[in-house]
């Protein structure tokens, strides 16, 4: 089921007076994908899925699911008719009650109650979908953060819902378990072909789980695209900085042709990059590079030639990651990350020089 959002707006008051927490965002997600809003705490992202649910009251805009127009400049559909489920950061599990009858709540308050007969065989396959069945009489208390994660998601799938929000779930949980559900969750809804709307605040969930993400900063959604896009090819500096890690280059564009690679010269020297249209000779930039785009080879000797995209600097810290090692290279005064591969011989104190490719160069302009 198709979610649409036109010209969102939403406002907080405060005592300094009205907040603009959603400044008018567009967006659609396409039935079946799983779509998730990126951004840091207070960017508007968790307000958005709140509207959607029914949980805040817009102050314009319009809000459709499926066919059905749930907001529209002032008239709402209550939360309880709108064909969705969720699951909140907290999971609010019923301490009080079995994972079988936490699961079965919300079809026990259902406006069309559902006979028991179909409400237990429900019950069973939402929990027999999260690997949860054999627990069904386990009281809350004696769950782990995984089951319990598990159980809100059961909750939210019981009612056969045709969206499933999900409002930074896997937030409360440790490393490894937070990536086990995260390829759990994706598998499961495009096995189901619910629509899913994610929150999050972490950028390796986004970019693991999602067909497409939109990247929100005070109230406003700056980019929207798919996981490759959005970290190779990121439209401002933001984007590039919050979507994982990146090296900044600032210069003076020297070249600006319109077709092939133009110059930037910087305190590292000359960089060869494509410049983007608008930008022309004299323009002060900025140049992004991510770490694992820079080769680092350690220097042969003193007539070893620096050519093209390449710059000499020293090795100030080389971390053991397991998979890879993260470098900090000091070049002419200033930081720059490079990751190597976990074989390397590179470490402190080695001087070497970083090569990179110009296709892997994204400039802004300053």
């Amino acid at each position: 089921m198709r979610v649409t959002v036109r010209n969102l707006v939403k406002n907080f008051a405060s005592p300094e007076g009205p907040v603009a927490a959603l400044k008018g965002i567009d967006f659609e997600i396409g039935a079946g994908e799983f779509y998730t809003l990126l951004g840091p705490s207070g960017c508007g992202k968790s307000t958005t899925l709140r509207c959607i649910a029914g949980l805040e009251s817009p102050n314009g805009g319009e809000i459709t699911i499926g066919e059905a127009t749930v907001y529209l400049d002032g008239r709402s559909v209550p939360a309880n008719l709108r064909p969705i489920g969720m699951v909140f950061q907290s999971y609010a599990i019923w301490p009080h009650m079995t994972v079988f009858n936490n699961v079965a709540f919300p079809l026990k308050q259902a406006r069309s109650r559902v006979p028991r007969a179909e409400r237990r065989a429900r019950v069973m396959e939402a929990l027999e979908l999260v690997e949860m069945d054999a627990l069904a009489d386990r009281p809350a208390p004696y769950l782990s953060g995984g089951q319990q994660q598990r159980v809100a998601l059961a909750r939210a799938l019981v009612s056969r819902p045709e969206v499933l929000l999900l409002d930074e779930p896997l937030s409360n949980l440790d490393a490894k378990l937070r990536e086990d559900l995260r390829h759990e969750i994706k598998r499961l809804t495009h096995r189901l072909g619910i629509t899913t709307l994610y929150v999050t605040h972490d950028q390796v969930e986004a970019l693991a789980m999602s067909d497409r993400i939109a990247v929100m900063l005070e109230g406003e959604i700056l980019q929207e695209g798919g996981p490759r896009d959005i970290y190779l090819k990121p439209q401002t500096d933001f984007v590039a900085r919050f979507v994982g890690q990146v090296n900044f280059f600032t210069g003076t564009v020297r070249e600006a042709p319109a077709v092939g690679l133009g110059a930037v010269e910087t305190a590292a020297g000359r960089i060869s990059c494509t410049i983007p249209p608008g930008i022309t000779v004299g323009a002060e930039v900025s140049i992004a590079v991510r770490p694992e785009s820079l080769a680092v080879r350690p220097v042969r000797g003193d007539g070893d030639i620096v050519t093209g995209n390449a710059v000499r600097g020293r090795v100030t810290e080389a971390v053991f990651l397991g998979d890879s090692i993260d470098c900090r290279i000091d070049l002419q005064g200033r930081p720059v990350r490079a990751r190597v591969e976990q074989t390397s011989t590179i470490g402190a104190g080695d001087e070497v020089i970083l090569e990179f490719d110009p296709a892997a160069c994204v400039v802004f302009a300053n």
